[in-house]
């Protein structure tokens, strides 16, 4: 399924300091996309219509999801058409808003301002593969829908040595998102490198994953860690310049953010998409998508309570 978009968003640039001294701060929010209807992939599961007579504020509405399109087979602007969004999050947003009946429009923005675009009342609800935390928690509330597997992407030949978030990555030059899970990981390690003796690891922080690629394949950076399909993505893209390092494990889950107040559209998500799953759309999705279907869990919710 796709929706239109606007063109893709400003790029940011980025600046290497040492972790010590890095400011995650909010980025820019970018500008609202209106979507035209499309059909949905198959017809919603019978059990939908129950939902939809037990929710029925969503509706017949039009829901804003915030984004950053730039992560392949996830959310990204189809480069056969830059009117159009696709990937695997897309598509199961307009599977849980046809289960509930409400149609949703898109609000690109970086990743650092996803939950604060959220909590602004920008947006209704958050589906574009952010990591489910505690501390992230404090702004939103989480509703998840995939197991987290990380790859450590570097350049071909990898030769830093670098071979997970650990003392490999002393004196070495980090791509990253700004405000992503992965950034605190590698600040821990500056104690533990200065305590060898080791020069510490430093950060660029980008608005977006196509930015971090761009940082290794420049020979600015030495490593970008993040999901591990969007890392294979990128060597499968760079195969003679790119390779996956490893894959690592990281506690965490990818979830749908909504808003604190609103437990009930909470709840109203979170029976839509086990319905969804129960029809097989979810699976059926991880493929069409090239995801791995081993990324599949049934959903949970996750408070800062």
């Amino acid at each position: 399924m796709e929706r239109r978009v606007l063109p893709q968003a400003r790029r940011g640039t980025a600046r290497a300091t040492p972790l010590h001294k890095l400011a995650l701060g909010a980025s820019v929010v970018l500008g609202l996309v209106a979507a035209a209807p499309l059909s949905a992939q198959a017809a919603a599961p019978a059990a939908c219509a129950a939902l939809q007579e037990k929710y029925p504020d969503w509706k017949g509405k039009t829901l804003v999801n915030a984004i950053n399109p730039h992560t392949p087979g996830y959310e990204t602007i189809d480069p056969k058409n830059p009117s159009k969004y696709i990937g695997f999050d897309i598509d199961l947003g307009e599977a849980i808003g046809e289960c509930l009946g409400f149609k949703l429009t898109y609000k690109p923005v970086t990743f650092a301002a996803l939950l604060t675009t959220l909590a602004a009342g920008q947006a209704d609800i958050v589906i574009s593969d952010i990591y489910a935390t505690k501390e992230r928690a404090k702004a939103a509330d989480f509703i998840t829908y995939l197991k987290v597997f990380d790859g450590v992407l570097v350049a071909k030949g990898n030769p830093k040595g670098i071979n997970g978030i650990n003392m490999s990555m002393c004196g070495a030059a980090a791509a990253e998102n700004t405000g992503y899970v992965e950034v605190p990981l590698i600040q821990a390690l500056i104690p533990e490198c200065k305590k060898a003796g080791k020069a510490e690891p430093t950060i660029q922080l980008y608005d977006n994953n196509a930015n971090c690629i761009q940082a290794i394949l420049a020979g600015r950076a030495d490593t970008y860690v993040n999901d591990v399909n969007t890392v294979d993505s990128a060597v499968k893209a760079y195969p003679d310049k790119l390779e996956k390092a490893i894959a690592v494990t990281i506690p965490y889950s990818v979830g749908i953010a909504v808003p604190k107040d609103k437990p009930k559209f909470r709840d109203a998500v979170l029976a839509a998409l086990i319905e969804v799953q129960k029809a097989g759309t979810h699976m059926e999705l991880l493929k069409k998508h090239g995801l791995d279907v081993n990324n599949f869990k049934e959903p949970d919710i996750l408070t800062a309570d």
